[in-house]
């Protein structure tokens, strides 16, 4: 197994796919953000992130995303090629989305929004998983500590985490609202449904998964 995966078996459809999804990703954050009634977790920490330094939302969502990834070390994970991506490029498309959406809009507008971007996100989750590159450096870290502790629950570790960058975002000013509970309810449901859609088959050994520690010694 390589850290960044490998890609001799479908490569074409996997590249292709994997970006599809990341690109999707960030098309959704955007119509989240603009939407204005709520965030996930991250993103609300990525938004009050953005408001206390001035960084744009793409940017702080990077720089977030590269130090996550520097705590798989201690971890000893080892990052596919599609958690590399999935730090540059999600960024990098929500600011640009971001620059093209219009703002405001009446509350249907803004709910109508709100609801493609998280139905967005669960299919652009189910791409970008189901090429089997490696997983976002946020759930990486996740399941990674899990692997290394097998006693601890991964839906604990999980809430905790998630727990803690809301309520840190949220102090910072990012925005906590319907759609905060909505995409907590709704992401696991359609993540199930497209995930399988997507799911490139293949070898077992064909790509790093959620979990790749690297071998002791």
């Amino acid at each position: 197994m390589t850290p960044i995966g490998n890609l001799r078996h479908r490569p074409v459809r996997r590249l292709s796919q994997l970006h599809a999804g990341l690109v999707l990703y960030g098309v959704s954050m955007a119509l989240m953000i603009e939407s204005g009634l709520g965030l996930d977790p991250w993103d609300v920490f990525h938004q009050g992130l953005s408001q206390l330094t001035g960084l744009s939302f793409g940017t702080v969502t990077i720089a977030v995303g590269a130090l996550v990834l520097l705590l798989w070390i201690p971890l000893r994970q080892r990052p596919g090629l599609g958690t590399i991506s999935n730090v540059l490029v999600i960024g990098l498309v929500v600011d640009a989305t971001l620059a093209l959406l219009p703002a405001g809009g009446s509350l249907g507008v803004r709910a109508a929004m709100l609801l493609a971007g998280i139905v967005a996100n669960g299919a652009a989750t189910g791409l970008y998983l189901g090429a089997r590159l490696g997983p976002g450096p946020r759930d990486g870290l996740m399941t990674g500590y899990v692997a290394r502790r097998p006693g601890r629950s991964l839906r604990l570790v999980r809430t905790v985490i998630e727990v803690t960058v809301l309520g840190l975002g949220w102090l910072l000013g990012g925005t906590v609202g319907v759609g905060t509970v909505v995409y907590a309810l709704a992401i696991g449901p359609l993540t199930q449904v497209f995930l399988p859609l997507f799911t490139v088959p293949g070898p077992q050994n064909l790509a790093p998964g959620p979990v790749a520690p690297i071998p002791p010694g």
